[in-house]
């Protein structure tokens, strides 16, 4: 199958996308792609432009294709930020995210009918016209300070032995700084104040976004949310334990207290 040389093609089966290999041995997006697996159905390709600049075609593969491995790899959306631009994979995850969400709106939510695309990210209901499109899960993630140490946890959800910050969905009816207060005292126990926006993240994992604070402990003792964390627990620069990979936000708010840290024994 030869696909469009000018279009950058993310091509995905299962929870792997498929990456081309230089010469040199580094990973890349293909523009255009020589492999031998079954032509998609129509279904599952979308074309979009990222960022409205980047020509992008997203296709979901329903049998495993038969590769050259010294030309191409297939890699778990998670690994490939290491070997990406983030731009790339930034466009990697919203095309998982549009594979994702057509394959969960093939029949209307509301009377069962098979739904009709209009759009990219449209669907209507050709007999109760209830429209649908990709809905995006608003989570809160908190780095919380307490002198000279910040509060780290581990969740019974990670895949591995580091340890991360609080976070949770936003519920019905919630601002975002209340959904932080409540997703802290209900896994740790503690009050917090001076909550302050850092940023956010898009997460496809599968349709996510982590919107990031800041805050100060005000008081209490940790008392963990069992069903949720494994440990909780104030840490100083020195001694902190196996932290988030690169790829997340959370990460990037850790290494951004470190730095304040570091600024301020450099300032003494």
């Amino acid at each position: 199958m030869e696909l469009d040389r000018n279009r950058w093609w993310f091509v995905f089966y299962e929870h792997n996308i498929i990456l081309q290999k230089s010469e040199d041995g580094k990973l890349d997006i293909p523009f255009k792609a020589q492999l031998e697996f079954n032509q998609p159905n129509p279904d599952t390709i979308h074309e979009y432009c990222f960022h409205d600049k980047y020509p992008c075609t997203a296709v979901k593969l329903s049998t495993a294709p038969a590769i050259d491995s010294a030309k191409y790899i297939m890699l778990s959306l998670r690994d490939s930020f290491f070997h990406l631009d983030l731009w790339k994979y930034q466009a990697a995850g919203s095309a998982q995210q549009l594979i994702y969400w057509d394959e969960n709106t093939r029949f209307c939510p509301a009377c069962g009918t098979a739904t009709e695309r209009k759009s990219l990210i449209m669907k209507k209901c050709p007999k109760c016209e209830k429209e649908q499109y990709p809905p995006i899960q608003t989570a809160v993630i908190v780095l919380i300070r307490k002198g000279d140490e910040i509060l780290l946890a581990h969740a019974h959800n990670f895949k591995y032995e580091f340890y991360g910050l609080i976070a949770g969905y936003v519920e019905i009816a919630e601002t975002l700084e209340e959904s932080v207060r409540r997703e802290v005292k209900e896994e740790t126990g503690l009050n917090i104040r001076n909550i302050q926006y850092f940023g956010n993240q898009p997460w496809p994992y599968p349709s996510g976004l982590m919107v990031g604070f800041i805050a100060d402990y005000e008081s209490g003792e940790i008392c963990i949310q069992e069903e949720e964390l494994r440990n909780a627990a104030f840490f100083s620069k020195d001694n902190l334990p196996a932290l988030p990979q690169k790829l997340s936000i959370a990460r990037r708010m850790i290494d951004w207290w470190l730095d304040q840290q570091i600024k301020k024994e450099q300032d003494k």
